[in-house]
């Protein structure tokens, strides 16, 4: 279990979920969105943590640039001119075949390792996404036993960001279950993209998620999947949501 401080949990789980209903589905299909997945207190405490404490930097990548992951500090100092040179690759690859992405981060996981946070709200999560309550959930859901803790990062899509279709495996990670907890407060509807798309092999879409507040989504690695583009005409607020990985031991 990992340390970092004392203070009551942020990450509490809804006790009247059903879990062996659950972990039937994901066996059938690879994947399961687990909707009201936190008490309505401890979603809530998150969602504040997001939007008034959360030094958001930007993660982008085209094709072999990147990935480049700027802190919060560095993304305020971007001149007009790097911004819109960043948008004209990323733009450039994804009018090809390549992959690319584009979206708000705050690498919390990283910067509580490193001892380089200076939020007790997201070391506090960064424990609690590792403590048994949530490693065990993971486990009874996905059948993954090999699960020994989740990384995490908590990450914003706004106007004109996305993640185009990739499959997760990174060598030497081992990853095994992806998971991305929404926090949106917005009622999101389907026309403002930001949905986690799955493909099959024709490129067809063959489940599509909701970014809906408080779901939970995991997913087996690998599997081809995305997060669709956030249009100009949604919501300024954005897409809100804590992502990672369950992963085996080292």
């Amino acid at each position: 279990m990992i340390v970092l401080s004392d203070a009551a949990p942020s990450l509490v789980i809804n006790p009247a979920l059903d879990r062996a209903a659950l972990a039937r589905r994901f066996a059938a299909d690879g994947r399961v969105q687990v909707r009201d997945f936190l008490t309505p207190d401890s979603a809530q405490r998150l969602v504040r943590l997001l939007q008034q404490q959360t030094p958001w930097g930007l993660s982008w990548q085209a094709a072999e640039m990147g990935p480049h992951k700027l802190p919060a500090e560095q993304v305020a100092g971007l001149r007009p001119e790097n911004i819109n040179a960043m948008l004209e690759r990323v733009n450039a690859v994804m009018a090809g075949p390549g992959f690319a992405f584009l979206y708000a981060q705050y690498l919390m996981h990283d910067h509580a390792m490193l001892g380089t946070s200076k939020s007790p709200g997201h070391d506090q999560l960064v424990q609690d996404l590792n403590d048994p309550e949530f490693l065990d959930f993971g486990r009874e859901v996905t059948g993954r036993d090999a699960i020994a803790w989740a990384d995490s990062q908590a990450t914003l899509y706004s106007r004109g960001q996305f993640l185009s279709m990739h499959q997760d495996v990174v060598a030497g990670e081992k990853r095994l279950v992806a998971y991305v907890l929404n926090l949106c407060t917005v009622d999101w509807r389907p026309d403002w993209g930001g949905y986690l798309n799955f493909f099959d092999g024709d490129g067809d879409i063959v489940a599509g998620y909701r970014p809906r507040f408080n779901s939970l989504n995991m997913f087996a690695v690998p599997a081809d999947h995305n997060v669709s583009y956030v249009p100009g005409f949604a919501p300024a607020q954005g897409r809100f949501a804590i992502t990672g990985w369950f992963r085996a031991a080292d």
